[in-house]
């Protein structure tokens, strides 16, 4: 399971001081414990600094790499400031968030996939907005996928984004986003899937228990990758013990690793 680390971004309250202040031991503790709890990627987000934005992407980037090697999820909606923080990686290969079928966004973030050679998230959105239907998410998925590797994209480094919309505001969103995951993973097995896995829950109680049960409906149907908190060991035992269930664990090591590590308490 492919788990980019969530925490370290700039609309959350408990971190923003931090990078407001540049508290380099704040970062970099933060980072390597999500590394530790088996992160895979670390999401980098300074998004809230509308003014000075790039160089707050860029100095994550720099401090966080000082103590660890695990590759960057780069999220912004600038290019700029994506850029950025792309010309300091000296990580491993990291994964730009986002692109869309949107033709501005699309033209201007294609570039920088291809001068870095980075993989990237890819929202099922177009001009037109959020689509409602499964079926209009995973033709434009479609169309980002035949775009992207025609563009020389390795269509493993693909990590499509199902839009997860809140259960709240439609009781149709949690199948929407689960037959969207099936259908992409049906016809393009080598794919990944990359979604935000707490949207599910947005503006709903027990916020937690409807994330752990999404995040194993999602993975029964195909979903292997999510960005979500992995210091949360409630959540990582519900990962584990589904990528067990689904084979994708032999003999159950990792999960009795885990469970030895107290995940399970």
């Amino acid at each position: 399971m492919i788990i980019i680390g969530e925490k370290i971004n700039s609309t959350l309250k408990s971190i923003r001081p931090a990078m407001e202040n540049y508290d380099v031991v704040a970062i970099q503790d933060l980072a390597k414990k999500q590394y530790e709890a088996g992160a895979t990627f670390i999401d980098v987000n300074a998004g809230m600094f509308y003014n000075d934005e790039p160089q707050r992407l860029e100095w994550l980037v720099k401090t966080i790499q000082e103590v660890i090697d695990a590759p960057f999820a780069i999220d912004s909606p600038s290019p700029k400031a994506l850029e950025a923080a792309l010309k300091v990686n000296k990580n491993r290969k990291p994964i730009i968030n986002s692109i869309t079928c949107e033709k501005e966004r699309y033209n201007a973030v294609l570039p920088l996939i291809k001068e870095y050679n980075t993989g990237v998230i890819a929202l099922c959105m177009d001009d037109t907005g959020m689509p409602e239907t499964s079926a209009d998410r995973v033709f434009i998925a479609e169309r980002l996928i035949d775009s992207l590797t025609k563009e020389g994209v390795n269509i493993s480094d693909i990590y499509i984004d199902p839009m997860i919309k809140p259960i709240g505001t439609d009781s149709l969103n949690g199948i929407v986003a689960i037959e969207t995951i099936r259908q992409v993973k049906t016809k393009y097995p080598e794919v990944h899937i990359a979604c935000g896995l707490s949207n599910i829950s947005f503006g709903i109680p027990n916020r937690k228990l409807m994330n752990q049960t999404f995040l194993v409906a999602a993975m029964c149907a195909g979903m292997d990758g999510a960005i979500l908190d992995p210091l949360d060991k409630k959540l990582m035992s519900f990962l584990y013990a589904t990528e067990a269930l689904l084979g994708k664990d032999e003999y159950c090591i990792e999960y009795i690793t885990k469970f030895r590590e107290g995940y399970f308490e």
